[in-house]
C-alpha cells in the first residue's frame, strides 16, 4: 500500500484569475491580503497604511468604499501604491461602478446586500469594461432573507447556495474573473462551508474567518480554521481578520502559510519555551531577535534553543542555529554545522549579524542563478515572494 508523504499538501485544482498584476488560483502562490481601517477619503493616511502593508509583504489590499467621495479618492490612492486595490462594496452598487472607473483591480460585492440581480449585472458590466475581477463575498451574518427563511439559520448549505446562485449570475453574463469567499465568525461553520463549496466549483477561493477577534484570540481562530482548509489543499488567497493593526494580519497570514510550507517569506524562528535547563534568557532573546529580524524578507530558518538537549538536533535543520551551553559559552551553527562559540554578551547582535549575512548570501546566489538562467527580474517576482 502506498503511503502519502506526511508533508505533502495537494492543492485543489482551481481556475486562475487576475487581481491587477497578481494571479490568484491555479498554480499561483497563495496570496496574503489585508484591509485598511482608515477613511478612504483621507488619501494621505490611507496611502501610508497601504504602504505599511506593502512593506509587511501584502500581495493585495482592500479598502472600504461606502461613499461617492471614497470612490473618488481611489483615483488618487491607486497611483501612489504598488499593490492591487480591492474596493469593498456594500449596499450601493453604484459605488462598485465608480470604483471600477477609478482604478480598483477588484470589486468585492456581498450578494446579501448588493441588491437585485440586475444591479449585479451592472457591476459585472463595469468590471468587464475596466478590467476588474470580482469577489463574491458571502457572509454568514448577512445572508439573503429568503435563504434564512428556508434554512432557518446560517448554515453551510445556505452559504454555498448563496455563492453558487450569484456565481451563476456572473457566468450567465459571460464573466469568469471572480473568486468566492464563504466567511463566518464560527470556525466550524466557515470550514464546513468552504469544504462544501470546494467540492462543487473550481473557482478560486478567498479564505477567512471573519470577525475572528483580537490579536491573540483572532490569530488562534484563524490558524485553526485556515490551517485546516489549507492543509486539505483548499484556498488560493487568505485574509486574517483581526481587531488589531492590519500589518499584524499580514504577519499572521504569512506565519500560517510558513507553518504549512506553502509560502516562505522572512525568518522562521524555531525556539524552545524555556525551562530550568536554559543557559540564557530564551524568551527575551527571541522577543528582541524577532523584532530585529523583521526587516528580512529572504526565507530562512533560525533555531534558538536554551540547552543541549534539543539544540544541536534542531540546529542541523536550520540556516543559523544557537544552542545554550554551560558557563555562559554557547554554540553557533551555520548551515546545520557547528561553526563557532559565543559568550553571553551580545547574543542578539551577533545572531542578527549572522542572519543578515546568510540572507545576503542567499540573495546573491539567487540573483546569480537568475542571470544565468535568463529568468525574470526580481522585481517581477517580488509579488509572490
Amino acid at each position: 500500500m502506498s503511503v502519502r508523504p506526511y508533508r505533502d499538501i495537494y492543492r485543489r485544482s482551481s481556475r486562475q484569475i487576475s487581481v491587477g498584476p497578481v494571479k490568484v488560483g491555479g498554480d499561483a502562490p497563495i496570496t496574503v491580503q489585508s484591509m485598511t481601517n482608515t477613511d478612504a477619503e483621507d488619501v494621505a493616511g490611507t496611502v501610508a497604511q497601504i504602504q505599511a502593508l506593502e512593506q509587511a509583504g501584502a500581495d493585495i489590499v482592500r479598502l472600504s468604499c461606502p461613499t461617492v467621495e471614497s470612490t473618488e479618492a481611489l483615483r488618487h490612492i491607486v497611483p501612489q501604491v504598488n499593490v492591487p486595490i480591492v474596493a469593498d462594496i456594500h449596499f450601493h452598487y453604484k459605488r462598485a461602478i465608480e470604483a471600477a472607473k477609478a482604478g480598483a483591480s477588484c470589486l468585492r460585492i456581498n450578494p446579501g446586500n448588493i441588491g437585485s440581480q440586475d444591479r449585479v449585472r451592472e457591476v459585472v458590466k463595469a468590471a468587464k469594461d475596466y478590467g476588474c475581477s470580482i469577489r463574491i463575498g458571502v457572509n454568514a451574518g448577512s445572508l439573503e432573507r429568503e435563504l434564512l427563511e428556508r434554512y432557518g439559520e446560517p448554515c453551510p448549505e445556505a452559504m454555498v447556495e448563496s455563492a453558487l446562485t450569484h456565481a451563476k449570475v456572473l457566468e450567465d453574463a459571460d464573466f469568469h474573473e471572480f473568486k468566492i469567499s464563504c466567511k463566518a465568525s464560527d470556525v466550524f461553520l466557515a470550514v464546513a462551508a468552504y469544504m462544501q463549496l470546494a467540492e462543487v466549483c473550481d473557482y478560486p477561493l478567498h479564505l477567512g474567518i471573519t470577525e475572528a477577534g483580537g490579536l491573540r484570540s483572532g490569530t488562534i481562530k484563524s490558524s485553526v480554521g485556515l490551517g485546516n482548509l489549507l492543509w486539505a489543499g483548499i484556498g488560493d488567497t487568505i485574509r486574517v481578520s483581526l481587531s488589531a493593526d492590519p500589518v499584524e494580519e499580514i504577519k499572521v497570514g504569512f506565519d500560517i502559510l510558513k507553518s504549512l510550507g506553502l509560502r516562505h517569506r522572512g525568518v522562521n524562528v524555531i525556539s524552545c519555551p524555556s525551562c530550568a535547563r536554559q543557559q540564557f534568557d530564551v524568551i527575551e532573546t527571541v522577543r528582541v531577535l524577532e523584532e530585529r529580524l523583521s526587516h528580512i524578507t529572504t526565507p530562512l530558518t533560525v533555531s534558538v534553543i536554551g540547552c543541549v538537549v534539543n539544540g544541536p538536533g534542531e540546529a542541523t535543520m536550520t540556516d543559523v542555529g544557537f544552542t545554550g551551553g554551560g558557563r555562559g559559552t554557547h554554540q553557533v551553527y551555520v548551515n546545520g554545522l557547528p561553526d563557532h562559540r559565543l559568550k553571553d554578551k551580545d547574543i542578539v547582535d551577533h545572531l542578527v549579524e549572522q542572519v543578515e549575512a546568510k540572507a545576503a548570501e542567499i540573495e546573491a546566489a539567487k540573483a546569480a542563478l537568475e542571470v544565468d538562467e535568463g529568468s525574470e527580474a526580481p522585481v517581477a517576482k517580488a509579488v509572490n515572494s
